[in-house]
């Protein structure tokens, strides 16, 4: 398979997470901005507003009905607690004194304080003030931000009609805004920069293990089994490291038992290939007279031809279940036929090594919803495994009970048990253990196939050591859910 060609800006997971943190980091800039002119400062400054307006009103029928003129520190006072221009007028228009932060302004002199006076007097709110009506007027820009705040309240000044303006200018406050965005916009690039550097090494200390594992699976891929990441994190990282630590565990095993199975092949085909040409050899050269003779090698070589040819078919559907290119075609059959048949197919074979199969089992309906063909399958790789492994003179015991409405299939001989850290390995491809007397009935991938064309009938199936007996069993369910 060609590699896939690599982009560093669409592929490098470095560059993508670095990306994907600094869009966070400028996303987070941008809302703090957004913040900050749209809310934050708008609502400062209403909130000012509305200080003074809260500040003024419970004085403001103080200045209607009082005379000012009594209580000199009242004016002063809301010029303080303002912030902003107090200006006490006649009924004529005439300015009688001026406040700007609760300090008095010398009117003669300050020309540039009283500047704001002739601005009140052009108002068009003007005349309702000289009418004794109270106002408010907020004076925006061209953009519509409030620069300043005014209120024109009536009065009373040494016993005459007057009244009190309030302005209350908002220069200073952008003033002060603008040096926040300032401080801001500083931060903001403080802010990046830390968040760039933060992100790119967070990034290549998350990246790191990745690639460690990366280049352990292409040291895997390339042969090299013994490449393992050593990566010790408690995170997905770390769980995924010791997965890969498990799969090159995994792939050392299946490639010592990939070579045990070709040398096994190899000797099993080598050795009835061998006698099927030596003795064909003899039928042709001297015994094609002898008809006894005759008869007697040509059988061996069709005996030998048969075992040759169930390996073959073994490893081809343990090949095709693998793949998945085999279907089961099951049908309601006895299962007592079945397994009666296999006992009476591999009798012929245990007979040589003078073991006995006895099959313990009620001639009864044993009807099972399964392919016969796989589930004799099933039996007859059972059948060589426990001929592989018992001695001459003993009897293999095969037996079908019922047992909660399903046919359990039990076959047993006599051993040595099955170590218990083995009996999760001995159904994996190509394992094979130590057999009686060097006997190799099968291709090594008998127990293999077991598993495989059990688990498609979603049959239950296991090993256990009982009475100095190891027991391979499976169960048939009766009925057709299956």
């Amino acid at each position: 398979m060609k590699k896939p060609e690599q982009r560093v800006f669409r592929t490098s997971m470095v560059l993508r997470l670095w990306f994907f943190m600094m869009a966070l980091v400028l996303l987070s800039v941008v809302f703090m901005w957004v913040a900050q002119i749209f809310l934050l400062e708008r609502n400062y400054i209403s909130a000012t507003i509305a200080e003074v307006q809260n500040r003024l009103e419970p004085v403001m029928e103080d200045l209607k009905t009082e005379d000012l003129a009594m209580n000199a520190k009242l004016l002063p006072y809301l010029s303080k607690s303002s912030s902003g221009k107090i200006m006490l007028a006649n009924a004529s228009g005439q300015l009688l004194v001026m406040y700007t932060y609760g300090h008095p302004i010398d009117l003669a002199a300050a020309e540039t304080e009283t500047l704001v006076w002739p601005m009140v007097q052009r108002s068009e709110e003007f005349p309702q003030l000289l009418r004794g009506e109270s106002y408010q007027k907020v004076f925006r820009m061209a953009d519509s931000r409030i620069m300043a705040f005014e209120m024109g309240i009536p009065a009373t000044y040494g016993g005459e009609p007057a009244f009190v303006i309030l302005h209350r200018s908002l220069y200073e406050m952008y003033t002060v805004l603008r040096i926040n965005r300032g401080q801001l916009t500083v931060l903001s690039i403080i802010l990046a920069l830390l968040a760039a550097l933060l992100a790119a090494l967070l990034t290549w200390r998350f990246v790191r293990p990745i690639r460690i594992i990366k280049d352990t699976v292409d040291r895997l891929a390339r042969g090299d089994l013994d490449a393992v990441p050593n990566i010790t994190l408690k995170d997905e990282i770390g769980q995924l490291s010791f997965s890969v630590e498990e799969l090159g565990i995994a792939l050392q095993r299946v490639d010592v038992l990939r070579q045990e199975v070709i040398a096994n092949v190899s000797h099993e085909l080598r050795s009835p290939l061998a006698l099927i040409t030596g003795y064909a050899e003899m039928v042709r050269d001297i015994n094609w007279k002898d008809e006894e003779k005759r008869n007697a090698d040509l059988n061996l070589i069709i005996q030998e031809a048969r075992r040759m040819s169930e390996m073959v078919s073994d490893i081809m559907d343990y090949s095709q279940f693998q793949a998945g290119y085999i279907s089961l075609k099951k049908e309601w059959y006895s299962l007592w036929e079945i397994v009666e048949s296999e006992i009476l197919r591999c009798g012929k074979t245990a007979a040589e090594y003078h073991i006995r199969i006895l099959l313990e089992s009620p001639e009864s309906e044993s009807q099972v919803f399964v392919d016969a063909l796989k589930i004799s399958q099933v039996i007859r790789n059972l059948l060589y495994n426990a001929i592989n492994h018992t001695t001459g003179g003993d009897t293999i015991t095969v037996t079908v009970t019922e047992q909660n409405g399903d046919w359990k299939v039990a076959v047993a001989n006599p051993g040595e048990p099955i170590p218990e850290e083995d009996r999760t390995l001995i159904w994996e491809r190509y394992q094979r253990s130590q057999h009686q007397g060097g006997r190799r009935q099968g291709t090594g991938i008998g127990l293999s196939i077991v598993s495989t064309i059990l688990k498609a009938h979603r049959m239950d199936y296991g090993v256990e050591y009982r009475d100095g007996r190891t027991v391979f069993w499976f169960t048939a369910p009766t009925h057709t859910e299956l």
